[in-house]
């Protein structure tokens, strides 16, 4: 039987002792210069990435507009394999923020999980139930719902009061309640709201969180960490994108000390150590 997503999620922060996912959102405009005459320049600045973040992140996150909107989905999918063969313990999440119905969002996981080999991917909840259920079917592949993003228009909607309670707290409690049957979903919790995310940890203690905000957006490394861990101080991915991967311009030596120091960071503040 294979392990499900959320034995493996476990099995690579333990491995790598690190909560750290690492966001590959190669912008054209900001990759080295030294890769402009690459054949395949997001796939070369990824590889550079991955090499200098090896045993550091215990998942990497292709955010997948950076590479549709160039037509370079063979990169991504080059780029995925390339972690396969490099970091086979860490966890490749696909940023794509799908949602559909019926056929169209069976499409939508066979092309994350299949085309791509993504072990999860992004999810919008707004289509109900029918909508996210193709991306659970699996046990041994995840689904990362949004819920209280980092962005600051979350607010426009997910703080809507539905009989007294705010809309993102209404999807956590029905993700957990009804869609979590194989324990394969997570929540977009965003670093940047941590008074939410506190909330949302008492009530879902067993789910874990995706968390963006913490790098450029300038989320509190500290104030995200006691607001999301759990008992076992763990429960939480913290992604970082352009902090890590455009440090001191994207040269290896800078991209490695950024994640390195993110992830001991993290480590030091945690109330207990991932033991291997």
């Amino acid at each position: 039987m294979l392990p499900t997503f959320s034995e493996r999620l476990a099995q690579a922060q333990l491995k790598m002792g690190s909560l750290l996912c690492v966001g590959l959102d190669p912008d054209p405009a900001k990759l080295p210069a030294d890769l402009a005459a690459e054949p395949q320049p997001l796939y070369a600045f990824n590889r550079r990435i991955v090499d200098a973040t090896l045993g550091i992140a215990a998942a990497y996150k292709p955010q997948i507009a950076f590479y549709s909107a160039l037509g370079a989905e063979a990169e991504l999918a080059a780029s995925i394999r390339y972690i396969r063969e490099c970091a086979p313990s860490a966890l490749v999440i696909l940023d794509a923020k799908r949602s559909d119905i019926g056929n169209t969002a069976q499409a939508y996981a066979r092309e994350a999980f299949e085309r791509y080999g993504a072990d999860a991917v992004t999810v919008n909840p707004y289509m109900g139930e029918d909508s996210v259920r193709p991306f659970l079917a699996r046990p041994d592949r995840g689904a990362i719902v949004l819920c209280r993003t980092s962005n600051p228009g979350a607010k426009d909607f997910q703080d809507l009061l539905i009989d007294g309670v705010p809309l993102y707290r209404r999807v956590a409690e029905r993700a957990a309640r009804h869609w979590n049957q194989h324990q394969n979903l997570m929540l977009v919790v965003g670093a940047t709201f941590p008074r939410e995310m506190a909330e949302l940890r008492r009530a879902h203690p067993e789910i874990s969180f995706l968390v963006p905000g913490i790098g450029a957006q300038g989320a509190d490394l500290d104030a995200t960490l006691a607001a999301g861990l759990n008992a076992q101080g763990t429960g939480l991915l913290i992604n970082s994108s352009r902090g890590i991967i455009y440090a001191g311009g994207g040269a290896s030596s800078d991209v490695h000390a950024a994640a390195a120091e993110l992830r001991d960071a993290i480590n030091r503040k945690r109330a207990r150590p991932l033991v291997k």
